[in-house]
C-alpha cells in the first residue's frame, strides 16, 4: 500500500556549517518557481510549505530555535532538512566547537551543527544539501585546512536514507543556482504529495535531470571549440577553454539556464568554468585560471579537423551570404533559378 499523501511540509534549513549563507541569498532571485510561488500555495498539487531559514525568518533567538526543538521532540509536521555550508569534523579539537546552532535550554550551552544535524537527520522526510559546501564540503574543506570539514555525505554515509526512504539529495554550485534548487525542492513536495516518484539521482547524489550534461554541452561558446577557435585572453567571445575553462568535463547546467530569470551563466558572460558543481572542487581544479591538463591534448585533437571546418564553413558563408542571381529587375517574371538570356542581363 502506497503512504497517504502529505498535505503539510516544514522545511528546516540550517546556515550554521561553514558558509556563507550565499545559498540561502541565491534561492531567493528564483522565478521558475520562485520560493514565494511555493510558500504562497501559488503550485497546484503542493503540499502547504512552512520555511524555517534563519536568514529569511522573522522570528528570531528562542522564538526561532523553538521550531527546531519541536521538531527535535517530534512535534513537527513531516519536515524536510536543509543543510547549507560544510559540516565541520568536531571530534579533532581539543576544546570548544567549530559551528553551532542556538543552545541547549537545559545546559545554556551551544548546540553544534553536527548535534543538530544527528538530532534532525533520522526523523526527516527528506535530507538536501544545498550547495557545493554542504554537499562535498567545498572551499572550506580543501587541503591543510583545520576543521576536518566534510559534505553531508561524508558525515551521515552515502548508504543513509531519510524516514522516507531517501538518499540524500545534492544540489551542488557555489553557490546554488537558484532555479535548479527550486526545481528539487518542488519535485521532492510532489513526491511527498504522492504525485512523483522517487527523485532520480546519479552517483554523487546529484538529480540526473539537471546534471546529466557538461558546462560545454550547453555553452554558447561550443561552437568556437569544434572550430577550434580558441580565446587567447579573457575579453574573447571564443571558447574559453585554453584560458582556463573546465567546462568540458563538468557537470553543470548553468549556461543552458542562465543565472538569474534565463540570463548570464559563467562561460556565457567571461568567466570560466572552475567545477564548482563537482565533488573534487576545489583542489582539484587548481590553479583555477590556468589551461587544464586535458584542455593542449583535447584542444590539438580537433585543430587539424576544427581549422579545416572553419575555412570550408567561412567559404560557404560567404557563398551564401549573397543573393541569387536572378533576384534583379527584369524583362520576365521569373520564380525559380533559370540561366538569363542574353537581353535579360543588360
Amino acid at each position: 500500500m502506497l503512504p497517504a499523501p502529505i498535505k503539510e511540509v516544514d522545511v528546516f534549513w540550517i546556515t550554521a556549517g561553514l558558509g556563507c549563507d550565499g545559498d540561502s541569498i541565491a534561492m531567493t532571485a528564483a522565478s521558475n518557481p520562485s520560493i514565494e510561488d511555493v510558500l504562497l500555495g501559488a503550485i497546484p498539487g503542493l503540499p502547504k510549505v512552512n520555511l524555517y531559514n534563519p536568514v529569511l525568518a522573522r522570528e528570531s533567538g528562542d522564538e526561532f530555535m523553538a521550531h527546531f526543538h519541536r521538531a527535535h521532540a517530534g512535534a513537527s509536521h513531516p519536515f524536510l532538512l536543509v543543510i547549507e555550508g560544510s559540516v565541520p569534523n568536531e571530534k579533532i579539537k581539543s576544546e570548544g566547537f567549530w559551528a553551532g546552532f542556538g543552545t541547549d535550554p537545559a545546559t545554556g550551552q551551544p548546540i553544534t551543527t553536527c548535534e543538530w544535524i544527528d538530532r534532525l537527520a533520522p526523523k526527516a522526510w527528506a535530507v538536501v544539501a544545498a550547495g557545493t559546501c554542504a554537499t562535498y564540503g567545498g572551499i572550506h574543506a580543501m587541503a591543510g585546512n583545520p576543521t576536518g570539514c566534510m559534505g553531508l555525505a561524508d558525515y551521515l554515509g552515502l548508504d543513509f536514507r531519510s524516514s522516507a526512504g531517501i538518499p540524500i539529495v545534492n544540489v551542488p554550485g557555489c553557490p546554488v543556482q537558484p532555479d535548479s534548487f527550486m526545481d528539487v525542492l518542488v519535485y521532492l513536495l510532489r513526491q511527498a504529495a504522492g504525485n512523483a516518484p522517487m527523485i532520480p539521482l546519479d552517483a554523487a547524489l546529484r538529480p540526473r535531470w539537471l546534471f546529466g550534461a557538461t558546462v560545454h554541452e550547453g555553452c554558447d561558446r561550443g561552437g568556437y571549440y569544434e572550430q577550434a577557435d580558441f580565446a587567447d585572453d579573457y575579453g574573447s567571445a571564443k571558447c574559453i577553454v585554453k584560458v582556463g575553462c573546465w567546462g568540458p568535463v563538468v557537470r553543470c547546467n548553468v549556461p543552458k539556464r542562465g543565472w538569474i530569470g534565463g540570463i548570464g551563466g559563467c562561460p556565457n558572460v567571461g568567466g570560466v568554468c572552475i567545477g564548482c558543481t563537482m565533488p573534487g572542487f576545489p583542489d582539484k581544479f587548481e590553479p583555477f585560471l590556468d589551461e587544464p591538463p586535458g584542455a593542449y591534448m583535447s584542444t590539438a585533437a580537433v585543430t587539424t579537423y576544427g581549422t579545416t571546418v572553419r575555412a570550408l564553413r567561412q567559404f560557404t558563408t560567404g557563398s551564401m551570404d549573397r543573393e541569387p542571381e536572378w533576384r534583379h529587375p527584369r524583362s520576365l517574371l521569373t520564380t525559380g533559378y533559370r540561366p538569363p538570356a542574353k537581353d535579360e542581363t543588360k
